[in-house]
């Protein structure tokens, strides 16, 4: 679980900067439109600061046994993957980062919670 949470914590900041780069210009199209109904390179910039700081929890707590970071990490990604698919209108990237938040938040909570089942039943 060390080397994969550091990975995807890795990966995540990667992510988090193609994110970025991605809502930004979403953003100045809108702004060049004149389109200031559609969010989505706000909410986009909001979803990399969260891919950003799950990454550095993910990274920063690798060696922990305990949920605490896990938890963290599951709460910044429900939000990211709410602010992301509800907010995909133009930008539809969008909901394709707020379904892979789902994923890895979950993904990662589930698993930290039956590897720390198996460790308590030894």
């Amino acid at each position: 679980m060390k080397v994969t949470k550091l990975v995807v914590g890795i990966l995540q900041i990667l992510i988090a900067v193609v994110i970025l780069v991605q809502s930004c210009s979403v953003g100045a199209s809108h702004a060049m439109e004149d389109k200031t109904s559609d969010f989505g390179g706000t909410f986009g910039i909001i979803a990399a600061i969260l891919f950003l700081a799950t990454g550095i929890v993910y990274i920063a707590t690798r060696k922990s046994k305990k949920l605490g970071g896990d938890i963290a990490g599951l709460i910044m990604m429900l939000i990211t993957w709410i602010f992301a698919i509800t907010n995909a209108h133009d930008y539809s990237d969008l909901q394709i980062w707020g379904w892979l938040a789902f994923i890895i938040g979950v993904g990662f909570f589930v698993w930290h919670l039956i590897a720390n089942k198996k460790s308590q039943a030894k």
